[in-house]
């Protein structure tokens, strides 16, 4: 009897709180704002230590390349154009953690910039509907942007330039039979052709792998400096990652 009793008395203390109380006093919700913002922001620092950690490892990764490929003749120039795809998988992985990053400081700024600014400056316009625009994308939450233009804006930040150190690395390697091959005495090299034969990649010629590399930093420059809609959070300022 006493353990159905306690069963009981069990059910309806989590029954009672199954729904949890809603904030009916202006103190109230404060209280639940102040909470919520600060795991928002918690949430964003998450996802933002995930960013840099990748670009982290983009950066370690270039300079190992750097080192192994131009430190011997012995090295292949194949390592470099390894590291270009090595840099591209990391690109690609840094866009889809900068999307998740993007929707939580859009949370964020959301709040500071209809609620905090005001409450501190004493003027400034208010969207009324923010509230119920933060509620609308906590019931079903969207990216803001689209993976090309995360890609886009990676690349505006870091990774354009870890891209044009490689492409200089690799025209070096190739282009500096010192840096082929042993017992080589000229420090460049003599003619255009000897320079599509040091871009040889095995079995395949050397024409082709410069038009690969033409053709993939031709779309790394287009993706740099192609002007992008500023959704969210990157339309109102200039203080962004």
């Amino acid at each position: 009897m006493e353990s159905v009793k306690q069963q009981q008395l069990s059910e309806e203390f989590i029954s009672g709180f199954a729904v949890p109380p809603m904030p009916v006093t202006s103190t109230e919700f404060i209280t639940v704002l102040a909470h919520y913002h600060r795991a928002e922001i918690a949430r964003m620092a998450g996802w933002r230590d995930r960013i840099d950690r990748t670009s982290n490892w983009a950066i370690t990764a270039a300079a190992a390349m750097l080192s192994l490929s131009l430190s011997t003749s012995a090295s292949h120039h194949g390592v470099l154009l390894f590291a270009m795809l090595l840099m591209l998988l990391l690109l690609v992985i840094e866009a889809r953690r900068y999307r998740f990053f993007d929707v939580y400081r859009n949370r964020v700024r959301l709040i500071e910039r209809n609620y905090f600014a005001p409450l501190f400056s004493g003027s400034g316009s208010i969207d009324n509907d923010w509230a119920k625009i933060l509620g609308s994308d906590l019931r079903e939450p969207k990216f803001l942007l689209s993976l090309n233009a995360a890609v886009s804006r990676r690349l505006q930040r870091n990774y354009s330039w870890m891209f044009l150190l490689l492409l200089l690395a690799w025209i070096l390697k190739i282009s500096s039979p010192k840096l082929q091959d042993f017992g080589i005495s000229h420090d460049t090299a003599t003619s255009l052709g000897e320079i599509v034969r040091n871009a040889a990649l095995g079995p395949i010629p050397g024409w082709i792998i410069i038009a690969l590399v033409a053709a993939f930093y031709a779309w790394i420059a287009y993706a740099s400096l192609r002007p992008t809609v500023r959704p969210g959070e990157l339309s109102h300022g200039t203080v962004h990652v």
